[in-house]
């Protein structure tokens, strides 16, 4: 799902692709998509010809016009919104044989990969979050800014935030606005929405705005009150940890050795996850006390980390795309050791997600 992206592109033996000349493709990108971090993405994979690269949230198709542009390679684009893979076919008959838009779930990546049967993967980019597409389509119901209905679905499955709106209890409501949205009003915002449901459904975005905002007493400069609100709800409608989570696992498992994975994340609980992942699978993750029981050997590190520090939009970019500055992209290269064995209720799915049946 994406917003826009920085850049450095490959070696002086690789084709350099602007962040223009990406979103400029006539029938790639829309004009107005600037795909954020986009140079930096490059750098991290590398592209080269004759290999095989998943962009793992098409989107509009901006990470994917790049690595085209940059090396004769192949391109696998998954997404799960039918948008976004209906829009995609443009891209897709501009480069024939070059381009495979697949619609489905990142966190499928393995199944879909290998249901495809492309061979080894040299590199996996995923852009978090929701895409400018989506959030910009009030119909959709993502955007606090314009009224639509309360769905915030990326793909056509599955409850909709107003199903969790109106049947989630008072302290189930709380707990996933305090910790998918990080609101300190989370009790307060779940209350004021519990008490305007009994006067009738809450199934518009403006509606749940403006309550939200009514139940916060204090306002950060240059933050919408609802923000963290429509966060936490859109993040349990589409599971979006859980997915970033098997995501993670199944790059792991799909790269070749000396494969790339590069993850822009827009908000601290997915940078955490993905830190927190490539960390631990690089062997860098931090030491345990030394009056603990000794922990059980780890396997070899599957991922060597290629810079220990996040890389972050540039003021420069930051200026052009507003939507980049929360940005922050990780890069990790994929060792010759096995994939790391699955551990058990790892990568799940949230509680709070709308298609789980559990809240």
């Amino acid at each position: 799902m994406k917003r826009g992206r920085p850049t450095p592109t490959g070696d002086s033996r690789r084709r350099r692709v602007s962040a223009g000349a990406a979103a400029a493709s006539p029938t790639g990108p829309s004009p107005d998509h600037v795909p954020v971090l986009i140079d930096a993405v490059l750098a991290v994979l590398m592209p080269r010809d004759g290999v095989v690269y998943v962009d793992g949230t098409f989107g509009a198709g901006g990470y994917s016009a790049a690595l085209l542009a940059a090396a004769r390679c192949r391109v696998v684009g998954i997404d799960r919104d039918p948008v976004s893979v209906r829009r995609g076919a443009a891209l897709a008959a501009e480069h024939p044989g070059r381009l495979t838009i697949i619609e489905g779930r990142f966190g499928d990546i393995e199944r879909l990969i290998g249901a495809a049967n492309l061979g080894p993967v040299a590199g996996v980019a995923l852009d978090l979050g929701v895409s400018s597409m989506q959030l910009d389509n009030a119909e959709r119901g993502f955007s606090f800014r314009s009224d639509g209905p309360l769905d915030m679905r990326m793909g056509a499955e599955g409850a909709d935030a107003a199903d969790l709106v109106a049947r989630l209890p008072e302290d189930e409501l709380a707990e996933l606005i305090g910790s998918l949205g990080e609101e300190r009003f989370a009790r307060r915002v779940a209350r004021a929405i519990v008490v305007a449901r009994q006067q009738g459904p809450i199934r518009r975005t403006g509606e749940l705005a403006q309550i939200v905002r009514a139940a916060i007493p204090t306002r950060e400069p240059g933050l919408d009150p609802a923000t963290r609100t429509f966060q936490a709800l859109r993040i349990a409608v589409n599971d979006e940890l859980g997915e970033l989570d098997r995501g993670l696992a199944g790059a792991e498992r799909v790269l070749m050795p000396g494969g790339r994975l590069a993850v822009v994340a827009f908000h601290s609980l997915e940078d955490a996850r993905v830190k927190s992942f490539l960390r631990e699978r690089s062997g860098a993750a931090a030491a345990t006390s030394r009056h603990a029981p000794p922990a059980p050997a780890a396997p070899a590190p599957s991922f060597r980390l290629l810079s220990r520090r996040a890389v972050r939009p540039s003021a420069d970019e930051i200026l052009r795309n507003p939507r980049a500055r929360s940005a922050r992209l990780r890069g990790a290269e994929r060792t010759a050791a096995p994939p790391w064995p699955a551990i058990a209720g790892a990568g799940g799915t949230s509680r709070h997600a709308a298609g789980a049946g559990a809240r």
